[in-house]
């Protein structure tokens, strides 16, 4: 069981006592864009060229992909990221998962998923998108799917670091003002970081005034 401690004085967790363990729970922007654009351009050069997906479903298939995204956006965050039990191995894992967020919000390592354990949940999610569309018979949808989710990820996590560490667009200013009052003020609601629709949609909205 990694062992779970806190460094005010840095403004960060230390997750993992191990100094390799610990180098794989933080990361940097230049990264993500490196082996998750990769990533995405892997698998979409695959859906078209391999695959034989025409352009046009191709693209209809990342839009919705991306669209998808923002639903399990909202549904990861308010039921995995904040599941309480009383069981002291979820707290650790929450904690792991998206505790030390919520206590250390401006901690730039750990702002944007790391590779190695994003690429594990990726895989995993894969699997499971892929099995979905075997059973409706069309399994090299998923090639098309999944590039459009991964992308509808990444944007969503830039966009999240962007909130926690720099100011606002006049544009954008209630997308800022709604995770942040996920932070600091109502943590059971406004569980949208990209969007607030899904947060209208399940009633999760935080009161206006």
């Amino acid at each position: 069981m990694p062992e779970v401690t806190k460094n005010f004085e840095h403004g960060e967790a230390q997750i993992f006592k191990n100094p390799f363990l610990e180098s794989l729970t933080k990361t940097n922007p230049i990264s993500n864009i490196i082996i998750y654009g990769l990533s995405i351009i892997a698998f979409s050069y695959y859906a078209i060229m391999q695959i034989g997906l025409t352009l046009l479903v191709f693209l209809g298939l990342f839009v919705l992909g991306i669209f998808f995204w923002t639903f399990a956006e909202y549904m990861l965050h308010r039921y995995l990221f904040h599941w309480v039990s009383e069981s002291k191995f979820v707290q650790r894992l929450h904690f792991i998962m998206h505790g030390s967020h919520h206590q250390y919000p401006r901690d730039k390592s750990r702002l944007l998923m790391p590779p190695v354990p994003g690429l594990i949940m990726a895989g995993i999610l894969f699997a499971i998108f892929y099995l979905l569309f075997s059973l409706l018979q069309i399994p090299d949808f998923c090639f098309g799917f999944f590039p459009g989710f991964f992308t509808g990820y990444l944007l969503y996590s830039f966009l999240h670091r962007a909130i926690h560490l720099q100011r606002p667009p006049k544009r954008f200013k209630h997308i800022w003002l709604h995770h942040n009052i996920h932070h600091y003020k109502y943590p059971d609601k406004a569980f949208g970081v990209s969007n607030t629709f899904w947060d209208r949609v399940f009633g999760t909205m935080p009161p206006k005034k």
